[in-house]
């Protein structure tokens, strides 16, 4: 059964930092596109950032870009978000996901495996 679970949510001021972490069962990390995505009360979720297999290129919605960051362990099967200089407007429920195979930031109903999602709330 493929899998992923998210952990790292939660309550952050502004300007802090928080680091989401998406552990893989099932399947290999490195053999699928990846990607984070965060949906607001009230709104739809849309893409923080995607990136195809180990070493493809990786894009960043705007106003995530130079505080987010992700990245993959092969060792441990994981996928990380860190998340830098916290706004506000960050918060929502993150999810992360995959997608078999190696195409380059899929269409988000193309991917085949989600996580169940973790809240980050960045709040004084």
């Amino acid at each position: 059964q493929l899998q992923l679970v998210e952990s790292g949510g939660g309550e952050v001021q502004p300007g802090g930092s928080l680091r989401l972490s998406c552990a893989a069962s099932g399947f290999t990390v490195d053999y699928y596109a990846i990607g984070w995505f965060r949906q607001a009360p009230g709104k739809e979720r849309e893409r923080v950032v995607c990136t195809g297999c180990e070493g493809g290129g990786t894009s960043y919605e705007d106003s995530v870009k130079g505080r987010f960051t992700i990245s993959r362990d092969t060792a441990k099967n994981t996928m990380y978000l860190e998340m830098n200089s916290l706004k506000r407007e960050d918060t929502a429920v993150y999810y992360c996901a995959a997608r078999r195979g190696c195409p380059y930031c899929p269409a988000i109903v193309e991917y085949d495996v989600w996580g169940q999602g973790t809240q980050v709330t960045v709040s004084s």
